[in-house]
């Protein structure tokens, strides 16, 4: 029983350890699981920039292909490009052992991160990461002070550092303005992160786009059944609601008698 009861901790620890908060305030992001197209896009980035490192092991390439509603054919050749099966598991190939001398650490599988650490978090830390020289792949990240993973996304995002630029007052959560010419009331903050025009493929906006969705697809690889949940609870409630009607009723017939 202790041995079982040790076992369990080790196995948690881990999870512990990933879902850390942070002290920096995250972006807010609103990601639907019914948007198929959002979550195809999502998973184009995750196989292209994400499965040379992190897996999603409890995932199958053919139940992806279904709820996503993409073809098996479509999902063989522009998916897979380890030589799996469609019904596979979403592994990768990279030994753990390798991992730990390139990173320091085994990248974590990541079909459950966005219950781990929240869609928020998932959304916030992709798009912080900035050039660092001093760390030993040149980037950091506010969101996850140094972290051993490199920015793969940087030639979408392009470089970002910390720059100046002008920042909203903001007083008691309202934003501030000049009585006089009712303009925003501004000030120079230099510790903010700055994409360097031009050396991203995409836009600001559209990258922002881009993370939603892959973010869009990570919640779902962590809950594929949330709306099927969500629909069949409906029918859960309303026939809860419908037999409250009829249980009230016979008690009422059944107490009626009783003084």
């Amino acid at each position: 029983m202790k041995k079982q009861f040790a076992a369990l901790i080790l196995a948690i620890l881990p999870a512990f350890s990933f879902a850390a908060g942070t002290a920096v305030e995250l972006d807010k992001v609103d990601v639907d699981l019914a948007d198929k197209a959002a979550m195809q896009d999502g998973l184009r980035t995750f196989a292209n920039y994400c499965m040379g490192c992190h897996g999603a092991r409890f995932q199958r390439y053919e139940r992806v292909a279904r709820d996503l509603g993409i073809p098996e054919e479509v999902m063989l050749e522009n998916i897979i490009f380890t030589g799996a099966k469609i019904g596979d598991h979403m592994k990768i190939g990279m030994r753990p052992e390798d991992a730990k001398v390139w990173f320091g650490a085994a990248p974590p599988d990541l079909t459950l991160v966005a219950r781990v650490r929240g869609n928020d978090w998932l959304y916030s830390y992709l798009r912080s990461f900035y050039e660092d020289p001093s760390r030993p792949l040149g980037v950091n990240n506010t969101v996850f002070p140094n972290v051993g993973m490199p920015n793969v996304l940087a030639g979408l995002q392009g470089r970002q550092v910390f720059g100046c630029k002008q920042v909203q007052v903001v007083e008691d959560g309202k934003k501030q303005y000049d009585p006089l010419t009712g303009a925003e009331i501004t000030h120079e903050a230099c510790d903010q992160l700055t994409i360097l025009p031009k050396t991203g493929t995409l836009t600001p906006e559209e990258f922002d786009e881009k993370v939603k969705n892959l973010v869009t697809f990570l919640a779902y690889s962590a809950n594929p059944v949330k709306l099927e949940s969500q629909r069949v609870g409906g029918y859960v409630l309303l026939f809860l609601a419908v037999f409250f009607v009829f249980a009230y009723l016979l008690k009422r017939e059944y107490w009626k008698d009783v003084h």
